[in-house]
This record gives C-alpha cells, structure tokens and sequence, in this order.
C-alpha cells in the first residue's frame, strides 16, 4: 500500500451511462465532498463539465469507480468504465486510478436514507444524490487505501 502524498486533491468519479457522480478528496484532512452529478451530452460523457471541474478543483488524481460483479468478475459496466477511465486520462493528461465500486450506489442510498430517517436531511433522495455520494464514497475508499486519514 502505497501512502497518500500529504495535500493531494482528488476528483472521483461514479461512471454510468445515464449520470456521472463526481466528489472530491484531500488527503491532508482526509475530507471528501460530493460535487455534482454530470448528464451525458449526445451519449457522451459531459467532458466540458468535467474539465470545467478539473479546472476548478486542480486535482492531482483521478478516481473511476469500475463496477464488478457480486462474484468479482466483469460486465458490460466494467468494460464502460474502464473505457471512461482511459478517455479520462488521455483527455485531462492527469493520472487515474480505478477503485472496485462493487455496492457503492447501495452503501450510497442506504446511508443518505440513514440521514433522512434521522432528521440530518430534510429532503427526498434523488437518483442525482446517490451518484454524488457514491463518487464521494470512492474518494473515501481511496483515501483510506491509501494510507491517508478519513472523516466521515
């Protein structure tokens, strides 16, 4: 395991073909954030929006989450995501790293529901918000691979 570098930005992404989440990290607090969810344009990835973001946020890593199966092996979903990391990377010229993403968007709605039954959030869940939280829970999951501390 390697140590996460202290003062690294991240920038996670929850690939789908329908909504891409995004969430970032810093590994020196080890604070993560949902960001914002991404509508594809014509089929495609809002790569604008993501380099408005990039731009923004100035990461020095970007994390895809790349969906197995429950049995580990891959889907259609593992090659898409895949695909998407590779295009990522060849387009902002950052490095990227894949994350097993295997039950983020259930652990995502569960514990966004958890906050609803306790009174933490008011509002109704939307498919938007489990995406958001689910890029914010790989850039959680990568911060805590690697060695870096993590505030929930």
């Amino acid at each position: 395991m390697t140590l996460a570098p202290r003062g690294l930005t991240l920038l996670a992404f929850d690939y789908g073909l329908q909504r891409i989440g995004v969430a970032t990290g810093e590994s020196r607090a080890g604070l993560t954030r949902g960001l914002t969810t991404l509508q594809p344009v014509d089929g495609q990835p809002d790569w604008r929006g993501i380099q408005r973001l990039a731009d923004e946020w100035r990461p020095d890593l970007l994390v895809v989450g790349v969906p197995y199966n429950a049995d580990g092996t891959s889907s259609a979903m593992t090659a898409a995501a895949r695909q998407f990391a590779a295009a990522l990377a060849e387009r902002t010229g950052l490095p990227v790293e894949e994350v097993d993403e295997r039950f983020s968007s259930l652990e995502a709605g569960d514990r966004l529901r958890a906050q609803r039954a306790s009174g933490l959030r008011r509002r109704r869940l939307s498919r938007e918000d489990i995406d958001r939280e689910a890029a914010r829970l790989l850039a959680r999951q990568w911060l805590s691979s690697h060695g870096g501390p993590v505030a929930d």
